[in-house]
């Protein structure tokens, strides 16, 4: 039930982020191609070298080390993008970003997930991305909620009241998922965060902090700076639980990815109380 219950709500919560959206805010997203560029470089290449670094100076158990590996390689999560949104930041560039980095990981998953086995265990593995599953999954969970909404939006088919009620609904829902994901997830994290929880975080806060320096570097405002931020930071742990229990069939380097799990949100909530405070409508 509940692996028919989750995508449906991230569908749900993607759809609402499309009817917040117009096609104008992509064809925005499209003028920044350095912004774009910049994501990516960071999601792909930084993010990865974060985590080596990190794993090699605490000198992480092998398979915690290939478990944080793992994770980096992944590309940006689904809720990165209700994050963002959340947080008051640019939606269409971190859904942009989620789309891109998602379809680069069929050749950047393998090449670093396999690189750090060997590193790491002297273990050779062929590591490979479940093609129709990831593709199928990519388009019914975020693509085409997201231009399902954005369509309404654009030809005015759902009011404003109607929207805001669909809206209040998606964050509840967002909030639900990550109730579920840390019960769920709860007796994992307690036994190994000792030994993995301060690679973990430490990999989350120098990867949004990465995110944000580079949006300044190319003068984004503060809610592009946040979208880098949150894309960086929010990655898609529930494919490194999979890369890791399912296809390798080693359930010790999904750890990582569950305590990660748990400290991304908590980071993320961390900067939408920030940013909503800064933010607060003027009353009168």
């Amino acid at each position: 039930m509940i692996k028919i219950l989750l995508p449906l709500g991230l569908a749900f919560i993607m759809f609402s982020l499309g009817l917040g959206l117009k096609l104008a805010d992509f064809r925005r997203v499209m003028t920044r191609p350095d912004a774009i560029a910049l994501g990516l470089l960071a999601q792909i290449l930084l993010l990865p070298l974060t985590a080596w670094l990190i794993a090699t100076g605490l000198n992480l158990a092998p398979e915690a080390a290939v478990g944080l590996m793992i994770l980096a390689a992944c590309p940006g999560g689904v809720t990165a993008g209700m994050v963002t949104h959340l947080a008051r930041g640019e939606t269409a560039l971190s859904i942009s970003l989620t789309a891109l980095t998602s379809i680069a990981a069929f050749i950047t998953v393998p090449l670093i997930v396999g690189a750090s086995l060997t590193h790491f265990m002297g273990a050779s593995a062929s590591v490979q991305l479940p093609l129709g599953q990831t593709i199928g999954g990519l388009f019914l969970i975020t693509l085409l909620p997201v231009a399902l909404g954005l369509w309404l939006s654009e030809s005015e088919r759902i009011g404003v009241r109607h929207a805001v009620v669909i809206h209040r609904i998606a964050t509840g829902l967002f909030l639900l998922i990550v109730l579920f994901t840390f019960a769920s997830q709860w007796p994992a994290m307690a036994t190994h965060f000792p030994s993995v929880g301060p690679a973990a975080l430490l990999l989350n806060l120098i990867t949004m902090g990465t995110g944000a320096a580079l949006g300044a570097l190319v003068r984004l405002d503060g809610a592009g700076r946040v979208a880098l931020s949150m894309e960086c930071g929010m990655q898609n742990s529930a494919l490194g639980i999979t890369l890791a229990i399912s296809l390798l069939a080693e359930p010790a380097l999904a750890v990582p990815a569950v305590i990660y799990a748990f400290l991304m949100n908590i980071t993320a909530f961390a900067v939408i109380a920030v940013r909503r405070m800064r933010h607060q409508p003027v009353a009168g």
